[in-house]
């Protein structure tokens, strides 16, 4: 089997935080992207999904309710657990 130079362009900081996630595992970039194209191969096709996060209205109204409450600057804040249940007991 004849290997083939390949070139891709890929972000940096992906690329560093992967080649330490591969180097954790024992192989190198190059093993990382021919492990992904066997089980493209395999799989016929992309061995994951792909698609975008998708969340349920109740989860969306509360990320958007929990975004609204952070920047409010009357909802009362607290620096310590401790601040916190001082504050439940009241």
């Amino acid at each position: 089997m004849a290997n083939t130079p390949t070139q891709i362009r890929v972000d940096s900081d992906i690329k560093n935080k992967a080649n330490a996630i591969f180097h954790d595992l024992g192989i190198d970039m190059s093993g990382a992207v021919n492990l992904f194209l066997h089980q493209c191969v395999i799989c016929g096709g992309i061995p994951f999904d792909v698609r975008l996060p998708g969340y349920s209205k109740r989860v969306e109204d509360a990320m958007e309710e929990a975004r609204k409450i952070s920047r409010d600057a009357s909802v009362a804040g607290y620096n310590s657990m401790d601040e916190l249940k001082a504050a439940l007991r009241e």
